[in-house]
C-alpha cells in the first residue's frame, strides 16, 4: 500500500511540474516583440518555425519573442539539465484595427492606414494587388538587410 502511495505522489508531482512548464499561448503582432520572463536560468531555447517568430535572449531569465509573419509555431525553453522551463504556442497576428478594405468591381484591396494609407497583404485580396504588395515587401526586406 505504501509503494502505491509513493507511485501516486510521484506521478502527481511529475504532472504538476509538467503543467507548470506549459505557459499557455503567446500572441504577438507581426513586427512587434513580447517579453518572456523565466523563474529559472535558461540553457536552450527553441522556436519551432523561425519564419513565423524569432527569439532574442536578453539574459538567462529574460527573452523577447518577435512576430515575423502570420502563423503559429511553438517555443520551448530548457534548463541545463534538460528540464522544460517553458513550453507554449506562439501565435503571430496582424494589427487590423487600422486596416481598410476597398472593394472595386468585386475585387478586394486592403490598406493599412496608420498614419497614412499604404497597401498591405491580406488573404482574399485581388491576385495582382496581392502579388505586387508581396514583391514590394520582399524588396523592402532585402534593402533593410543589406550591409
Amino acid at each position: 500500500m505504501i509503494s502505491m502511495t509513493k507511485i501516486a505522489v510521484s506521478g502527481l508531482a511529475a504532472t504538476l511540474i509538467a503543467c507548470a512548464a506549459h505557459a499557455g499561448q503567446i500572441t504577438v503582432e507581426a513586427g512587434k516583440a513580447k517579453a518572456v520572463k523565466l523563474k529559472a536560468n535558461a540553457d536552450s531555447v527553441i522556436i519551432g518555425n523561425p519564419n513565423v517568430a524569432d527569439v532574442a535572449v536578453h539574459d538567462d531569465k529574460l527573452l523577447f519573442v518577435t512576430g515575423k509573419s502570420f502563423g503559429t509555431t511553438n517555443l520551448m525553453i530548457f534548463d541545463k539539465d534538460g528540464n522544460t522551463l517553458h513550453s507554449s504556442d506562439v501565435v503571430v497576428t496582424a494589427n487590423t484595427a487600422t486596416w481598410v478594405s476597398v472593394k472595386r468591381a468585386g475585387a478586394n484591396y486592403t490598406y493599412d492606414c496608420a498614419p497614412s494609407c499604404r497597401p498591405t497583404l491580406a488573404a482574399g485580396d485581388e491576385d495582382t494587388h496581392y502579388a505586387n504588395v508581396g514583391e514590394q515587401l520582399l524588396l523592402q526586406k532585402e534593402l533593410n538587410s543589406a550591409d
